[in-house]
């Protein structure tokens, strides 16, 4: 094989293929975070307390949970351009419907729907930026591209909260779907599924010019080790997905039902948790290359401690004092970021090796995507059966955090002993 030089229209589709794949990915947020924002009215208008709110979510996070893993096999036979604009198409589709269905049960049903295309938009962007990008570049350019996760929330819960004020939560979900045809378009017009179809060569890294054939022969080549820490990150991705989806998921219906802020104020101010945790993602990032030199293990160990402090405050005044309430949200925003991206993104790739990164990410964000499911259902409950009253459900929260950092101090101790190259 010919390793290709980067020539300058190989540079300028790259540029496309970036720009695509990291508006389609804050696209998606817009058809996604929209309900939470709108939690509270929706609610109003349908007549469903806090335990069908949480049915409506639990149907979007098993959707969510099957798109990821089926897309696996169908983006394969799809490619990614193709996968993406299905998934989009579909949940602009299911917007549409949010914002004219008035019966619970259809609104179910698209609910999981919506997840299932939702589930398209990783493997879809990340599939495409394989194509285009070497090996050798795709740490940076992942690095910038990510920014896309960060950022998406805090656009996406803001237009939803305007939209709530200026013309009703049905116009969260029609502006939304409007904002994610216009990029649906665009993906249309800058997105090739693969150098080829634009008559350049495949880009090439030098393993497949040597060949690894006896390698992948071999498989994975994990060791018992290996296999440990993997399934230890997976169980602390499972801490720290309940955690952030449990915020994702009622922070604005909180602030409106306890709080006694109005829907846009309840979405706007909610963003805190989101915008500090871009914060804390590049903190993280900078802080285990340059101040600990690779050891990841280490800054994530320290950040989880201080974001369960963060989830203890939460639990002690934040359940009364909004004020406290933000500042906490704040805090655990942009200490559960930072660890998050370490374990779901290089730290799979540090421990699962090149060759079996994939799978290690696969592995570790399967098992943190259970986590989701299981707080909607038990948020809810909590709430209604404790009258509306925050704190056990807080109290929840700092439980979780704290069992992530012991399991996280586990993983730190086989780093230590040399059993995990985390």
């Amino acid at each position: 094989m010919v390793q290709v030089t980067p020539t300058a229209d190989y540079r300028r589709w790259q540029v496309k293929i970036l720009s695509a794949t990291w508006l389609a990915y804050v696209g998606y947020y817009f058809c996604r975070m929209n309900f939470y924002v709108v939690k509270k009215a929706f609610g109003e208008a349908l007549s469903l307390d806090a335990i069908g709110l949480g049915h409506l979510g639990t149907a979007y996070l098993v959707g969510y949970a099957i798109g990821q893993f089926s897309s696996a096999y169908f983006g394969r036979r799809l490619g990614p351009k193709r996968l993406l604009l299905i998934g989009t198409g579909i949940s602009i589709f299911c917007n549409v419907i949010f914002g004219l269905a008035e019966t619970f049960w259809i609104i179910l049903v698209f609910m999981a729907v919506n997840g299932i295309a939702q589930g398209t938009g990783w493997p879809g962007c990340i599939g495409s930026l394989g194509f285009w990008f070497k090996r050798e570049q795709r740490g940076s350019i992942l690095g910038v591209w990510s920014t896309c996760y960060q950022l998406g929330p805090v656009a996406a819960k803001t237009f939803a909260a305007w939209m709530l004020t200026a013309e009703g939560y049905q116009w969260s979900f029609f502006g939304a779907a409007l904002v994610l045809s216009a990029i649906w378009v665009l993906v249309l017009i800058l997105h090739p599924n693969t150098p080829e179809d634009v008559g350049l060569e495949s880009v090439r890294d030098e393993e497949d010019q040597t060949g690894d054939s006896g390698d992948r022969k071999r498989g994975l080549g994990w060791t018992r080790q290996v296999v440990v820490s993997i399934l230890l990150m997976g169980s602390i991705y499972f801490c720290i997905k309940f955690l952030r989806y449990t915020l994702f998921s009622w922070a604005p219906y909180f602030l409106g039902m306890n709080f006694d802020l109005k829907g846009d104020e309840a979405g706007y101010l909610s963003t805190v948790f989101e915008a500090a945790g871009f914060a804390g993602v590049l903190f993280a990032g900078f802080a285990s290359d340059r101040l600990f030199k690779g050891r990841r293990a280490s800054i994530a160990l320290i950040m989880l401690t201080f974001m369960a402090l963060a989830f203890l405050l939460m639990a002690t005044l934040g359940g009364r004092i909004l004020l406290f309430f933000t500042i906490s949200m704040g805090l655990t925003g942009f200490m559960l970021y930072g660890p998050d991206s370490l374990l779901s993104g290089v730290g799979a790739i540090d421990v699962g090796s090149k060759r079996g990164a994939l799978t290690a990410a696969g592995i570790i964000n399967g098992m943190g995507s259970v986590g989701p499911i299981f707080q909607e259902q038990l948020v809810a409950w909590m709430y209604e059966k404790s009258g509306h009253d925050l704190t056990p459900i807080l109290m929840l929260l700092f439980g979780m955090a704290v069992a992530g950092v012991v399991i996280m101090f586990v993983l730190w101790l086989r780093a230590r002993a040399g059993k995990s190259k985390l």
